[in-house]
């Protein structure tokens, strides 16, 4: 199979990591073997960023298919120009992705691209707080989403700007090749993997990603492969050579949850996905690992993930 690709669109003034931190997420993971082929193109082959670095950019678009994402980088605000910085051939190219089945998404101002390209239109979007009556005025027919990280609806996805392109890109990994590549990329960034919206956005094995104990870190990493298995305490334990109190202590205080009490949440996460998606209670609990479905009814019925 061939990688996807990733096409970032470059606009005059581009914030550096508005298109850094994305770009960055999508080749760590194509490192680790993820697949993925990042392109940068633009209109002039010279791109001034916001914080004047010069871009050299591609002119010609590479094929791009279904399973390919185009993302628009946010550029200097706090005040929109009165048009996109974007022309007419850019524009249709993302309305003609997203119709031929592709994802598009933006970083904080890009939101105004796909808003032009009427990509917005009857669709929930998010973008930088400092831009949101501004972009909600321009764009009647959307409804804007305040306070949150990044919004996916019906194959676009906007982000809230500078260092939430991160959040959105890890969340694209993720779901492409689940939430154990996301926080491997994360940690490979060092980078807090926040999520925050709609279906998948609170994975848990991302929300408790957000330390620097490398012994947690190990401990979660075999957990989030074998969610679904019956690990005991002791053999958690043996593998990273330490006691099972000792490994409580450490786990709990780098995640606030002891090892069950992760392993359960990613149980509950995965059963939700399965059950909204029109599998059985009973199923989807024998699928993540419940002996039936009693115990999933009861998680469900005192927490939420």
């Amino acid at each position: 199979m061939r990688p996807t690709r990733v096409v970032f669109v470059l606009v005059p003034k581009v914030h550096l990591l508005d298109l850094a931190g994305p770009a960055q997420v999508f080749t760590t993971a194509n490192d680790f073997g993820y697949g993925y082929e990042v392109h940068y193109v633009a209109e002039s082959e010279e791109v001034t960023t916001a914080q004047g670095v010069p871009l050299r950019a591609q002119l010609d678009w590479p094929e791009i298919g279904a399973d390919d994402l185009i993302v628009v980088p946010g550029w200097r605000s706090p005040r929109l120009s009165p048009v996109p910085p974007i022309g007419p051939v850019t524009r249709r190219r993302l309305r003609d992705h997203h119709a031929a089945g592709g994802t598009v998404a933006s970083v904080c101002s890009g939101a105004d691209a796909l808003g032009a390209s009427g990509l917005l239109d009857g669709r929930r979007f998010t973008t930088h707080h400092d831009l949101t009556d501004e972009l909600a005025a321009r764009y009647p027919r959307a409804a804007i989403v305040r306070d949150v990280l990044y919004v996916e609806d019906d194959s676009v996805i906007t982000s809230a700007g500078i260092a939430s392109g991160i959040d959105l890109t890890l969340h694209l990994v993720a779901v492409a090749h689940g939430a154990e590549a996301a926080a491997r990329v994360a940690r490979e960034m060092v980078v807090y993997a926040r999520r925050n919206g709609d279906e998948l956005q609170e994975s848990a094995m991302l929300r408790h990603r957000g330390h620097l104990s490398d012994l947690a870190h190990r401990v979660q990493d075999v957990i989030d492969s074998r969610y679904a298995d019956r690990l005991l305490l002791s053999d958690l334990a043996g593998q990273v050579g330490v006691s099972e109190r000792t490994l409580t202590r450490i786990f709990t205080s780098a995640t606030g949850l002891t090892p069950l009490r992760y392993q359960q949440l990613l149980r509950l996460e995965r059963a939700e996905h399965l059950i909204g998606h029109g599998t059985t209670i009973e199923t989807a609990a024998r699928t993540v690992g419940f002996e039936d479905a009693r115990m999933l009814r009861r998680l469900r019925s005192r927490t939420s993930v």
